[in-house]
């Protein structure tokens, strides 16, 4: 019979257990801090860096780990700390993933080091793709890239909204428009180096949740970057537009476009942050139920709360059972013919949603304040139904692949 189990081997246990530590003695004293506070919380992601964590070569790590569960693993931990400060942690993430996802093996080796720094000179990074007129229509996209043959330079133009990092990294990776002709198939990214003039930061977001994690408006001005700052380099673009352009007039297959390439190899790691909130939300109202007592009793002893738990525990195991198939398939380099990532970061974002209601409603009055964290996990988990593909664009994303059919 051949070999299955679901059970993480030593190395990956070894490594849970110190991110758990990490999160339970370093993230979770800092969370209601920085929450009020509304910034990025420096001397955590410092001290992320100095014990190994915020580093290329932490995530590199569990980026390759050969059974896919070392990213997700990671992602629970962290954010079972604390949902902010933990994607002020990993933000940078997600510019790295766009670079080793359209990047040649010299861009990656080139600038994913400089998003991270050193733990004495820590750095951060930005993707940029949403607009203020095109967050989930991507084909809506109005940031412009032009090329300017004779300087072998890109000029960007435009604005981009709901970047984690933005105006504050080092390094942004940022979507554009290089044929507007083709609306979606016509994106490319480009690496817009550190004090690249024309870059500025626009407004900064206060929001409902993950407050210690900054978002802010990225507001290009003939931001010109050198040739070499296309990820992929200018012939691999040139042929992929021809193609583009051949399967447009032939009425032919979709081509994924460079944010979609991006938020297709992040979604099962979203839901496994999901996932992280929902468990942290999960015990402490497990806790509270068997130590809070009304009518002579702990209010576990009512089938109304204790069943409540039973859902919530379930609907978690469920959730991160769908993150670990999707993320494995990814490494095994099976496709997602069911469109598996999308299903994973649906069904543990609504969980999130769901967990984290439920446990304000078993500690009540308690759970509606300050002094217990759940009121801030709450507000935490809204932000998975919403980033990285909406639930309603992942059940498009469901569907068609489902159907074969381009539902509207």
């Amino acid at each position: 019979m051949a070999d299955f189990t679901l059970e993480l081997n030593e190395d990956q246990k070894q490594v849970r257990d110190w991110l758990h530590g990490f999160a339970a003695d370093v993230i979770r004293p800092a969370a209601s801090e920085w929450d009020e506070r509304e910034e990025t919380p420096w001397p955590v992601i410092q001290e992320a860096a100095k014990v190994g964590i915020y580093s290329l070569d932490f995530y590199a790590q569990q980026f390759f780990d050969p059974t896919g569960l070392g990213i997700p693993m990671a992602m629970e931990e962290l954010f079972w700390g604390d949902a902010g400060i933990a994607l002020s942690i990993v933000g940078t993430g997600l510019a790295a993933v766009g670079v080793l996802a359209n990047g040649t093996e010299e861009q990656i080796g080139t600038w994913i080091p400089q998003m991270y720094g050193t733990p004495d000179d820590v750095k951060v990074a930005a993707f940029c793709s949403s607009e203020p007129d095109a967050g989930s229509d991507v084909a809506s996209m109005r940031t412009r890239a032009v090329y300017d043959q004779a300087k072998d330079e890109w000029v960007l133009n435009g604005t981009k909204t709901w970047a984690t990092n933005g105006g504050i990294a080092d390094v942004h990776v940022v979507v554009a428009v290089v044929d507007p002709e083709l609306g979606s198939k016509g994106h490319a990214s480009f690496i817009v180096p550190p004090g690249a003039p024309g870059l500025s930061q626009g407004q900064k977001f206060k929001k409902h949740g993950i407050r210690a994690s900054h978002t802010a408006e990225v507001v290009l001005e003939d931001v010109r970057v050198p040739g070499h700052c296309l990820l992929g380099g200018k012939e691999k673009l040139d042929q992929r537009l021809a193609r583009a352009r051949e399967r447009a007039a032939a009425g032919g297959e979709r081509v994924k476009n460079a944010a979609m390439a991006t938020f297709e190899a992040s979604r099962p790691a979203v839901g496994a942050m999901a996932v992280g909130t929902a468990r942290a939300a999960y015990e402490v109202a497990l806790d509270y139920a068997k130590t809070r007592t009304q009518f002579g009793r702990p209010i576990i002893d009512n089938q109304g709360v204790a069943f409540q738990l039973a859902d919530m525990r379930t609907q978690i195991d469920a959730a991160r059972l769908l993150v670990w198939r999707a993320s494995w398939m990814a490494v095994a380099g099976k496709p997602f013919t069911s469109a598996e990532g999308s299903m994973s970061k649906l069904f543990a974002s609504e969980t999130a949603k769901k967990v984290t209601a439920q446990a304000v409603q078993i500690l009540g009055g308690n759970g509606f304040t300050r002094e217990y964290p759940v009121e801030r996990m709450h507000r935490d988990a809204a932000i998975y139904t919403i980033f990285e593909g909406t639930s309603e664009i992942q059940r498009l994303v469901i569907a068609r692949t489902l159907s074969g059919m381009q539902i509207r």
